[in-house]
């Protein structure tokens, strides 16, 4: 199969019939074999008969529906356990991504033997409020990650099938998924600039508070990236040099109390600050300790990204 098109979705009764059949008319004209994967993530509206309904016209559609609403990365995660094209293709339900992109970002992968491409919506269809903090979002995000991408955040992304089935995307990650690809091993990142529609049903799931989650988020995979299989390394170190910075203080301290009679040290505000330099080390370095054994009982400590093999039987 060629393409699997991953659609995650949260109440779109209105835009998914003209969503499916612009897919089914794009795909249908490059020849294309391809399915389309629609996960309903809690939806309240009728968005889960109407793709009951168009699964019906033409056995192309494969659909999950949550209990509840999720979120956007979950219903990316449970679709890419589940894809079986050799490229994997995400698009949001609202029409405000262009399924005729379809085609070209899968000659741009193919041609440029990369391993993710992200859309950019360089010219964007949303308010002020949404379009400057995004601007903002995107540059910090592309100096921590020192990916060249200008749209983290566009729904519009094309990935080789190996890359969705060695990454985990959750909480608010979605938006990471270039960053997540590079941690994984898939530093072939590319982007091509796409068509963004303004929005003709339904209303916007962009709240202020994304940016809080996502910037969390973006500390967690930096973390987890850099040290999740050696956390000692970060608490560690940090812990070390708090508590040297902090012995040093107190021994020096005790000199001056001992052999040139300074007295009042303990009303001192670098004693003080000796001791608590002395207790935040410690607390680190333990808590580096504790995660190290943590990670040591994980069952997936050992799972490390395998490109190749030579020499082993199937």
């Amino acid at each position: 199969m060629d393409v699997s098109i991953v659609i995650p979705l949260l109440n779109e009764e209105e835009s998914l019939p003209k969503l499916v059949g612009w897919i089914r008319r794009v795909t249908d004209d490059a020849s294309l074999t391809y399915e389309i994967i629609l996960v309903d993530d809690g939806s309240t509206d009728n968005s889960w008969s109407t793709i009951a309904s168009l699964q019906s016209d033409k056995k192309d559609i494969k659909a999950i529906k949550f209990r509840r609403n999720y979120g956007k990365s979950a219903a990316l995660n449970v679709a890419f356990k589940i894809t079986q094209g050799d490229y994997v293709i995400t698009m949001d339900a609202d029409l405000q991504d262009s399924p005729d992109e379809i085609p070209l970002l899968l000659d741009k992968i193919k041609s440029e033997k990369l391993d993710v491409i992200s859309g950019w919506k360089k010219v964007r269809h949303d308010p002020i409020s949404k379009t400057i903090p995004s601007k903002l979002f995107n540059k910090v995000t592309k100096y921590m990650s020192g990916i060249d991408l200008h749209d983290f955040n566009c729904g519009l992304k094309i990935y080789r099938s190996e890359v969705t089935k060695n990454i985990e995307v959750y909480g608010e990650m979605h938006r990471y998924i270039p960053l997540i690809a590079k941690w994984a091993g898939f530093e072939k990142i590319g982007e091509k600039i796409v068509e963004h529609r303004a929005r003709q049903f339904g209303v916007s799931k962009f709240g202020t508070g994304r940016f809080i989650k996502g910037f969390l988020d973006l500390l967690t995979i930096f973390f987890m990236g850099k040290f999740g299989k050696r956390p000692m390394h970060f608490f560690g170190s940090i812990g070390s040099l708090s508590f040297f910075i902090g012995f040093i203080i107190l021994v020096w301290l005790s000199v001056e109390k001992i052999f040139y009679s300074i007295g009042g040290i303990a009303t001192r505000p670098l004693f003080f600050f000796g001791i608590l330099s002395v207790i935040i080390g410690t607390q680190l370095f333990m808590t580096g300790f504790l995660a190290e054994l943590i990670t040591r009982n994980n069952p997936r400590r050992d799972n490390y990204q395998i490109k190749s093999r030579i020499g082993f039987e199937d």
